[in-house]
């Protein structure tokens, strides 16, 4: 017989995860994509997302069933425009009826602030989609300015890092010659409009591509002597601070010093085929986990200390449907049942933190972020678990129960003290 019903299970969980998450709101979001066949439903998806205290979603389409799903959720979203639809938007009606039935019949119940025109255009091969892209952009801006939308949705349009020309040293940033004539008005377009410009980038690709001359401390935030720019001197000791000040240098070199870069995708795949190298569930969860470890200390890059990073990971599923490599279905934090793929531990370089919990579990692990009491009833009954944090610091302790009702400390409590405890005596 299960030890905890399907409720309890989720209600354990969601503690679990989302104390690992919570203090890291505010600077990350979650890629939520949806090529799928067995993905939970999308109020499912509001409930876990909830639970781990994520606010902020990027989506890559407007799926009304997503957006009814998250109102009143408080949850930030970015919406997209597939690239078929592009070209549709440069006319100015269909630009307003889109954000008519898209945005504005969902606002303000649900919170969308930004929309993607297309995704990695200038990447591609379709020249007349490169020249439409900025004048769909100015289309549905002039659509938001005329429904008085403009000062709470912004657009804007994510990109490969392939569109840079030159990316090392970081300082020497630069992108390709041939789409400076669509770079340049797009660059203006953020400029005047005070929006983002989104990059998607991956070192696990360039990772995968030379893994005998990528270090892998270099690209998954381990301790390594860095890389130094001898350009400004400044020592960059990851892979992703380098290729993000490639972008604002490249950015500069356009003549601009205004715009935010955000990162609109970055990631590691759990799985992959044998020559994709790299592609493991530890690596996976190195990646992520010391990520979320930089978030935490609110840092900026080098180049640009004083911007704290702004990051969506990818992906919040593993998606079964997408073609490519296996390493394209494996990039989720979570299986589509919800539980996570892997442990990402955000207090030691190990992955224990992060409990990998399934339906099959007899234990548990709490971890606590703050002052926190738990009550919950099951057949193995807990109450009045306090976990409190002495100096304000995450993730003190965890505490372990087992099914044979004993209680344990599994790490010092260095930092924190366990204010009360208490266990029922007897199955109930």
């Amino acid at each position: 017989m299960s030890i905890f019903s399907s409720l309890e299970l989720f209600f354990i969980f969601s503690l679990i995860a989302g104390q690992i998450l919570q203090i890291l709101s505010l600077n990350i979001g979650i890629n939520y994509g949806q090529i799928a066949n067995n993905l939970p439903s999308p109020s499912q998806v509001s409930e876990l997302l909830q639970s781990l205290s994520i606010n902020k979603v990027k989506l890559y389409d407007a799926d009304p069933n997503v957006l009814s799903a998250f109102a009143n959720s408080n949850i930030e979203f970015i919406i997209g425009i597939g690239n078929e639809n592009v070209a549709n938007m440069i006319d100015s009606s269909q630009a307003k009826a889109w954000i008519q039935q898209n945005v504005q019949s969902f606002l303000p119940q649900t919170k969308i602030t930004c929309i993607t025109v297309g995704n990695e255009i200038l990447s591609g091969k379709d020249t007349s989609l490169m020249s439409n892209l900025v004048p769909a952009m100015q289309s549905l801006h002039g659509a938001l300015v005329s429904l008085g939308l403009d000062q709470q949705v912004n657009i804007t349009t994510a990109h490969s890092l392939a569109i840079l020309g030159n990316s090392y040293p970081p300082s020497s940033g630069s992108f390709l010659q041939n789409l400076a004539q669509y770079i340049q008005p797009l660059l203006d377009f953020h400029s005047k409009t005070n929006s983002p410009f989104l990059i998607n980038v991956y070192p696990y690709f360039a990772y995968k591509a030379s893994p005998d001359t990528v270090s892998m401390e270099y690209v998954l935030f381990q301790s390594n002597q860095g890389v130094t720019d001898p350009n400004t001197n400044l020592n960059y000791d990851n892979m992703l601070y380098a290729q993000l000040d490639s972008v604002y240098s490249a950015i500069k070199a356009m003549g601009y010093n205004d715009i935010n870069v955000r990162v609109s995708e970055t990631g590691w795949p759990s799985k992959g085929d044998p020559d994709e190298a790299g592609a493991t569930v530890e690596n996976a969860a190195l990646y992520n986990g010391n990520l979320l470890k930089r978030l935490e200390m609110n840092q900026g890059t080098p180049l640009m200390p004083n911007t704290p990073l702004s990051i969506y990971v990818f992906a919040l599923f593993n998606e079964d449907l997408k073609p490519g490599p296996t390493s394209e279905r494996n990039y989720g934090l979570f299986y589509p049942n919800n539980t996570p793929v892997y442990n990402i531990d955000l207090q030691g370089s190990g992955i224990s933190g992060f409990s990998g919990f399934s339906p099959s579990s007899t234990s548990f692990i709490v971890t606590g972020s703050s002052s926190k009491q738990v009550s919950f009833c099951g057949e193995n009954k807990l109450s009045q678990l306090c976990i409190k944090p002495n100096l304000g610091l995450p993730f003190d302790a965890s505490v372990l129960i087992d099914q044979n009702k004993e209680l344990q400390v599994s790490r010092p409590l260095v930092h924190g003290v366990l204010c009360s405890k208490s266990l029922e005596n007897e199955w109930v």
